[in-house]
């Protein structure tokens, strides 16, 4: 619910009640209403605080949850957080129906796995050729 993510980003961004209101242009008392979930701000205060959180208004509106976890922050505006999947003995996972229907993936999709020291990510081949591609050739120019 939007009570829970407005307290979760306000803590996450270091932010007091008071500091909040001033930056929306409304009194603490109507911010920690908000909060509360005694009212809800008007559309024009949801993008205010969009905007100050770095995060859309419809993932604002809405809270997730995450498997042994509960209820997590919006993620951050161009960000999804999609679940969670569970890696089988084979060393494979299910992606989300969603995500699958987002993404195009079908059976057969080639996928790229990339990682550094926080974690992995995936991403299509065809994108992740044509990326490298485009790298090389710009190298090959640059040294002549």
């Amino acid at each position: 619910m939007l009570k829970d993510n407005l307290v979760m980003l306000r803590n996450i961004h270091g932010f007091s009640q008071e500091e909040i209101s001033e930056r929306i242009g409304i009194s603490r008392q109507a911010y920690a209403k908000w909060e509360s979930g005694a009212t809800v701000p008007d559309i024009e205060k949801c993008a205010r605080l969009a905007n100050i959180y770095g995060v859309t208004v419809d993932s604002l509106l809405k809270t997730e949850a995450a498997d042994g976890i509960g209820p997590i922050p919006p993620a951050p505006a161009g960000k999804n957080i999609w679940g969670t999947v569970t890696v089988n003995e084979r060393g494979q996972i299910v992606i989300p129906k969603a995500v699958r229907d987002k993404f195009g993936l079908e059976t057969g999709t080639r996928l790229v796995v990339l990682s550094d020291e926080n974690g992995i990510a995936l991403i299509s081949a065809e994108r992740f050729e044509a990326g490298m591609k485009a790298m090389m050739e710009h190298a090959s120019t640059a040294i002549e």
